[in-house]
């Protein structure tokens, strides 16, 4: 449970990081941090531990009581929006792809899904958001080492680079918790994955 996420929130309640259960507890014991309920309202440490927890509330035991789990936590000194590149990530190339294979069209699950270099890397082609694209297993071993032109073989979008978070695309079923969906829609989370390298 300590090592589950949280939403943090900067003063203008907007989403800027997802830190853990243990991190957030420190934030709103140090006064960094003050919790936000599902109506808004924010604790400090004092006034969350004192709330009373239900039994549908995710709770850590204290010493002497149980303290529910906050979702989402409010900074109380950040207010900008930290500046982020999209990062150059297989979730990122599925999502501007929406997990569709770009050949043939039919949508699926990331782990049916392969990054095809539209020119090879054996003819040169760089391993950049303007030559990746997504496709399925079966396109991927007919393409081959060709172009889609060799193969005889279109796409359905050129390959590019995004000017808009990929994360905008997602649906709210996929939030992880439903405390983090009012804050969820302008918001790239998928900052950790790792960076591909060119």
């Amino acid at each position: 449970m300590l090592s589950s996420a949280v939403l943090v929130l900067n003063r203008s309640f907007f989403p800027v990081h997802v830190t853990t259960v243990r991190r957030a507890f420190v934030m709103l014991y140090q006064g960094l941090a003050k919790a936000v309920d599902r109506e808004y309202q924010t604790f400090t440490f004092a006034s969350w531990s004192d709330l009373a927890a239900s039994a549908d509330d995710e709770t850590v035991g204290l010493i002497n009581r149980m303290i529910r789990v906050p979702r989402v936590v409010l900074l109380t000194v950040y207010d900008r929006i930290p500046k982020r590149a999209i990062r150059f990530s297989r979730l990122n190339l599925m999502m501007r792809d929406r997990y569709q294979c770009q050949y043939c069209g039919r949508q699926t699950a990331a782990h049916e899904l392969n990054l095809d270099h539209v020119i090879p890397r054996s003819r040169g082609g760089l391993t950049t958001w303007e030559n990746i694209v997504t496709s399925c297993h079966h396109c991927n071993r007919h393409k081959g080492g060709r172009t889609p032109d060799e193969a005889h073989m279109h796409l359905i979008r050129r390959p590019y680079r995004p000017t808009s978070l990929p994360f905008l695309h997602l649906h709210l079923k996929q939030f992880r918790y439903d405390e983090w969906k009012p804050y969820l829609n302008v918001v790239d989370f998928s900052y950790w994955n790792v960076e591909l390298l060119p």
